[in-house]
């Protein structure tokens, strides 16, 4: 590696985790229910809790922003690297090629900006919504198994959670199906690792028998257990 290409390396991780770490749930949450999000339900930001907190509209809206930020994030970044370093040469950010492991490094910094937010203590969502969005803008073949694995899992049982803790999964398990280089699937597994950790609760649910199926708000769920 350059030092040209560490300099933008760290300067798009800086920039990733700082977008990404903007709570959207928070904030929707606030304009649509003039609720604090943290203080209802499981407190998670998350789409889940918005959902059952304060309704579809709110919890939709939320799901794209979050979504938007990861597809922003490693489509642009992408397109940077591939500009500024490598003469505009797009095969070299491939999954597959060489340096397939930077827009890889940014989708790992989209989850962490995420889980682990700037702007509210380091403490954040779950990363399923903006790890989708930064599947799609880098590795949308991907991204599609994601959705249909999210889909396998939380359709049938109504539980988000084991849908989403199935695509965390299933994540490097793609990525090793399509091919990509090993030095691509490095951060997707450590991704895995976080997303898997953030739903820690309700893993301990499941296993409880505890769990709460999904739900719109109706009536102002006070109960934590998204």
């Amino acid at each position: 590696m350059t030092g040209k290409m560490v300099l933008w390396l760290l300067l798009s991780c800086v920039v990733t985790y700082f977008v990404c770490g903007i709570p959207f749930g928070l904030i929707v949450g606030s304009k649509e229910g003039h609720i604090d999000i943290r203080r209802v339900g499981s407190g998670n930001i998350g789409t889940t809790n918005v959902a059952r907190s304060v309704g579809a509209k709110a919890a939709g809206l939320t799901l794209f922003l979050d979504a938007l930020k990861g597809f922003l994030s490693t489509l642009i970044w992408s397109h940077v690297f591939a500009n500024v370093l490598f003469m505009g040469n797009f095969e070299r950010m491939a999954p597959t090629a060489d340096f397939g492991w930077m827009p890889s490094i940014i989708f790992l910094f989209a989850i962490i900006g995420h889980v682990f937010s700037p702007y509210l203590k380091f403490k954040g969502g779950k990363g399923i919504a903006v790890g989708f969005g930064a599947a799609l803008g880098y590795i949308p073949a991907v991204a599609m198994g994601l959705l249909l694995v999210f889909l396998v899992g939380a359709v049938p049982s109504r539980y988000v959670s084991v849908g989403s803790i199935s695509t965390a999964i299933s994540l490097p398990i793609w990525a090793a199906i399509f091919g990509y280089a090993p030095t691509t699937i490095y951060p997707l597994i450590i991704i895995t690792l976080i997303v898997v950790w953030a739903h820690r609760e309700n893993i301990k649910k499941l296993a409880h028998h505890q769990e709460k199926h999904f739900s719109f708000h109706h009536s102002g769920d006070k109960d934590k257990n998204a």
